[in-house]
């Protein structure tokens, strides 16, 4: 049966998210998501005058596929990707899991030699496409937010239609700050760590590329992050989920990384040489999202949160970091969290989770809801 909020939901992506225009090629890249929502997303591709393309993907499929394979798999499938990728204007994701942790029994060996093989596939939609991506309710889901089946679908609803026209006014502020920004300084339990986002840039993201959204994001300079940062988050990666991890930094480098399942999370580091370098540091605000779910399109954008990335930078907001590895480890700084501060050149930007200064306090939740 179909849901009264699935067109609402189709329309927001293609014509706010993707900005589908006529003539457009839309690759629809679903996941273990419903056919009727596939449907809708097709009709609102069509209706902007697209032509939509879709795959069809399931996760214990995406499992075997890694679970076995090799060089010569690994390229013969990216090539057949990256020629479909070429061919398009836009993209949209939407990723269904029935089991979040489908891919944890893939070999950190295996999953690496996937992961860099299809880094250019990854490359060419986030540089040269319009694209946008988001989970879809399952189960699973409510189960990782403690909440139950209908309580997290009228959520996820409510979160991912919500007036991002209007938080994208409120960002601009934000977005102003960071541009002009050089140091920054992170404090909190366990957290004393500086750098420098000099000349970088910022971008906030308010529903253009990953839906929930709610953040505005820059990048340290290559070699400026020192200190330690002690994440309060379970991070769920590459299958495995990971609790307490701190990170150790000298001159942008992860120099030690502790935390659960510390061999694992250590052979994801060594993925490739720049996966120990800092590939961006955001800023969270979304004010429906509060409590971490082991889901980082939801957990990066938590209302009071900042998030600081091994891995790749972005192309436009980077520092040239290349890596297979892009991975946000979240920590959230409201008071029930332990509290914590951002500072930009002396000021004081955020403290305990609420903006500070009087031009950013339009993105607290009180005034963002």
């Amino acid at each position: 049966m179909n849901d009264a909020r699935y067109p609402k939901l189709a329309r927001l992506l293609v014509d706010y998210s993707a900005a589908v225009k006529a003539g457009d090629h839309v690759l629809l890249d679903m996941t273990d998501t419903p056919d009727e929502f596939v449907v809708e997303l097709m009709r609102a591709v069509r209706a902007a005058g697209g032509v939509p393309v879709v795959e069809v993907r399931h996760t214990r499929i995406i499992r075997e596929v890694m679970l076995d394979t090799d060089a010569r798999h690994a390229a013969l499938v990216r090539n057949l990707e990256l020629f479909r990728m070429k061919k398009m204007q836009a993209y949209i994701a939407v990723r269904g899991a029935f089991n979040a942790n489908e891919t944890a029994d893939v070999t950190g060996d295996k999953l690496q030699l996937y992961t860099k093989a299809m880094r250019p596939v990854l490359d060419q939609r986030v540089n040269k496409t319009r694209w946008v991506v988001l989970r879809w309710p399952t189960p699973s889901m409510a189960q990782a937010a403690n909440l139950s089946t209908e309580a997290f679908e009228n959520f996820y609803f409510d979160v991912c239609t919500m007036d991002y026209r209007k938080m994208a006014r409120a960002a601009g502020p934000l977005e102003k700050r960071m541009k002009a920004a050089n140091q920054v300084h992170l404090k909190g339990p366990g957290t004393d760590l500086t750098f420098s986002i000099k000349g970088i840039g910022a971008e906030p993201c308010n529903g253009l590329r990953n839906i929930p959204d709610g953040e505005c994001y820059s990048c340290p300079t290559l070699k400026s992050a020192n200190g330690v940062i002690q994440f309060n988050t379970p991070s769920l990666y590459a299958g495995t989920k990971f609790e307490n991890v701190r990170l150790e930094l000298k001159d942008g480098r992860v120099v030690k990384a502790t935390g659960s399942n510390e061999k694992r999370l250590n052979e994801i580091l060594d993925t490739d040489a720049g996966a120990r370098s800092i590939g961006e540091f955001s800023l969270g605000y979304n004010p429906h999202i509060l409590n971490p779910m082991c889901d980082i399109l939801f957990d990066e954008k938590i209302a009071g949160s900042l998030h600081f990335t091994p891995g790749q930078s972005y192309e436009t907001i980077g520092n040239g970091n290349k890596s297979a590895v892009h991975w946000d480890m979240v920590l959230i700084q409201r008071p029930e969290w332990g509290g914590g501060e951002v500072w930009f050149d002396g000021e004081l930007i955020r403290q305990d989770g609420q903006f500070v200064p009087k031009d950013l306090k339009p993105l607290n939740p009180e005034n963002l809801k």
